[in-house]
């Protein structure tokens, strides 16, 4: 007998609402949580070219840690596409300006780029402080 791979459908799908603390948590440790429950990859039905990813709520943005010399080493890059249109901004100066954004490309990083990985991102919330207008979806805290 030949055995059938499951194939998810949309109608099957049962989604959460996960809430992580970001508070003196390592940002790469948070990232690689939330990329994989916003893919679905937590979920034994978990397919590539169907959203099966839950809802991630992140809040404390601005209190995230990071590991060595980054906060002065690293660098994001953004490009115009102009002559002299490159521009870059320490991780250090980033999270002063705008915490949120730094959790933000963490995580879109590590999600496949396409149709099916804009969808996946739009369920990424991230806060600054610790409160968030989320509480109707009674979200499950999650421990990193």
């Amino acid at each position: 007998m030949i055995q059938k791979t499951y194939m998810a459908k949309a109608s099957d799908i049962e989604r959460k609402c996960y809430l992580i603390d970001a508070n003196n948590k390592v940002l790469g440790r948070i990232a690689t949580k939330a990329a994989t429950i916003l893919r679905g990859k937590h979920k034994t039905m978990f397919t590539p070219h169907v959203d099966t990813g839950d809802m991630i709520i992140i809040i404390n943005a601005e209190k995230v840690k990071v590991t060595g010399n980054k906060l002065k080493l690293k660098e994001y890059q953004t490009y115009s596409g102009y002559h002299s249109g490159q521009k870059s901004i320490k991780l250090e100066d980033l999270l002063k300006k705008s915490p949120t954004k730094v959790i933000r490309l963490a995580v879109d990083r590590m999600i496949p780029s396409g149709a099916l990985g804009s969808q996946v991102k739009t369920k990424l919330k991230v806060y600054k402080g610790d409160k968030h207008p989320h509480q109707a979806q009674k979200p499950i805290t999650l421990e990193i």
